[in-house]
This record gives structure tokens, sequence and C-alpha cells, in this order.
């Protein structure tokens, strides 16, 4: 049976048009002779995301968005999500918009619920989350430190104004007043400076020979500390010890009234009788003076001496 040209023409026009119909479905997320899994997710801003968007869980694409439309009831925005993998979600998973980069697009990651066996069926609403990007996320923490610099810039302001108040030519002429002193004050420590590293540059061959002699004596120190310790000290407190104990013994038996010593400090009778010997000496003394013929006789020319004739009262006083 030959088929005629028109049939053959009508055929290729009806194919054109079907490959065409079936191009613009897939280019929108569709796909008329595939019967995966759809599920739909309501957001009340959709961040920029177009349709051919890519769905991930954990990181692996297993979908993508087929469609968005408008609810002009509520405001909301329906997202059809297409899976082109068979996995199976809980009915609590949660579908997020998120950025996987700083400029890449828009897509949607599924919170699958691990462990949930209570499994979403196709054609069921998820939730949805927004997630912020990285940008919104900096911008949310630029802007309270945006407002903080803006009040810092306005007190900033207020401080200017106040000291163009107080700056007025009084004060500016006081203050030039007080910079040309402090200019001549950094001189005079300058000439200061100047002064008293001379007064070191001179005074540095005494300090270096001072220097010099406290090394000296350091080292004499370190010598005696060194004879010192090969002395036997300990031998020498022995000793020491020894002779104290002794002066000890030696100071009890004087008190005690021991030896020669201790009879004379302690013998009250020798005591009395050296106290009536000192006091005849005593009168002794005074009549030789006071009677020199009484005990001395002598002549210039060889005559004999005549003997010495108490007086009365010589004799009274001897007797009494």
């Amino acid at each position: 049976m030959k088929i005629s040209r028109e049939i053959k023409t009508a055929i290729l026009v009806l194919g054109a048009i079907a490959l065409f119909i079936w191009g613009y479905s897939f280019l929108k997320g569709r796909n008329l002779f595939d019967n995966s899994t759809r599920y739909y997710v309501e957001y009340d801003n959709v961040e920029g995301l177009t349709m051919s968007s890519t769905v991930t869980i954990n990181g692996l694409v297993v979908g993508k968005v087929s469609k968005i439309e408008l609810d002009n009831a509520t405001g909301k925005l329906k997202v059809e999500l297409l899976m082109t993998q068979k996995i199976d979600i809980s009915k609590n998973s949660i579908a997020k918009i998120y950025s996987p980069g700083l400029l890449g697009a828009k897509g949607v990651m599924i919170d699958p619920m691990f462990g949930d066996t209570n499994y979403a069926e196709s054609g069921q609403t998820l939730k949805g989350e927004v997630v912020k990007d990285m940008t919104e996320k900096l911008a949310s923490q630029i802007e309270p430190l945006q407002v903080k610099i803006e009040e810092a810039l306005a007190n900033l302001n207020k401080m200017l104004a106040s000291v163009n108040n107080i700056m007025d030519e009084n004060t500016q002429a006081s203050l030039k007043s007080a910079v040309n002193q402090l200019d001549g004050t950094l001189a005079g420590a300058n000439q200061l400076m100047s002064s008293t590293n001379k007064l070191v540059a001179s005074t540095q061959p005494k300090l270096d020979g001072t220097l010099t002699n406290l090394n000296t004596m350091s080292s004499n120190f370190a010598s005696l500390s060194a004879d010192l310790k090969t002395l036997d000290i300990k031998s020498t407190f022995s000793n020491l010890d020894n002779a104290t104990a002794s002066m000890d013994k030696m100071m009890s038996d004087i008190q005690s009234g021991k030896g020669s010593v201790g009879k004379l400090l302690k013998d009250e009778q020798l005591y009395s009788n050296l106290e009536g010997a000192s006091k005849e000496l005593e009168g002794l003394l005074r009549d030789l003076k006071e009677n020199p013929k009484r005990y001395v006789h002598f002549s210039l020319f060889g005559k004999k001496a005549t003997p010495y004739q108490e007086t009365k009262e010589e004799v009274k006083e001897v007797r009494e």
C-alpha cells in the first residue's frame, strides 16, 4: 500500500509539533513521558529560585524545579519539585531554598528526616524554608555595625562642633603660646640631654675603673669565702665552747670562794684586816709627814742626834 505525499507531510508536521511540545516542556522542567514523583512546597518568597533549579539531598542531585506558580488568593508561591530519582522521604521533610555559592543560582535542598518511615506520596505538600546565604548573613551582621558607626560619626560631629565653639581666638592664641613654650621646653630638654651625655662621657672612664675595682673586690670576697670554707669552723667553735665552759667554771669557783681570788672576794675577815691595815698605813703616813723627827735622826756635823721626845698632846692622843 502506497502512502500518499499528503499523509507523509501530515505525519512529519505532527511529529515536529510533538517534538516541539516535548522540547518546550523539557526546558520548562516537564517531561511528558516521565512518571516521576512530584512534591509541592509553598514559600512566601522564593529568593530568586527559577525553573530547572536543582533539587538535592545531602548534595546529591535528585530532581529539579518544574513549576513555580503564584497563588493570587494567598500571595504565596507554589513550587513543584520533580524528582528524577526514586527516594523515599518523610512527610515531615523540609525543602529549603539555599544558595550553593556566592554567585551561584538558587537551589532546593531537602532534609529527608531519615529514620521516619511515614513517607510522603507523590503530589503531597512539604514544609518550606529559606536559608540565608553568606551575603545576607554578612549584611545582617554589618547592619548593626553600620548603625553604631553612624552613631559614632554623629557623636564625633557633635564633639567637633563643641571643640570649634571652645576654640575661639583667645583660646587659639593661648594654645599657640603654650606650643611655643613647649618648643622652648623641648629645646632646654635637648640641651640638658646633651650636657648629660657629655657628663656621662667624661665620667665613663671613672665608672669603668669603679666597675673594675668592684670586680676585683668581688674576686677577693670570693677568694676569702673559699678560704673560710676550707677553715675548720666546727673545731674553732668547739674550742670556743670549751673556753667558755672553763671561764664559766672559774667564775663559779670565784663566786663560791674557791681559790685565792675567791677567798679574797668572799673572806670577810681578810677584807676587814686589809681595811684595818689600810687605815693604819694611812695614819702612819700622815704621822710621818707631820712628825718626821720621830722616825728620821741625822746630824750634819757628826753630832749625836737628840732623841725625840713626845709632847703631852701626842701622848694624850696616843692614850685616847
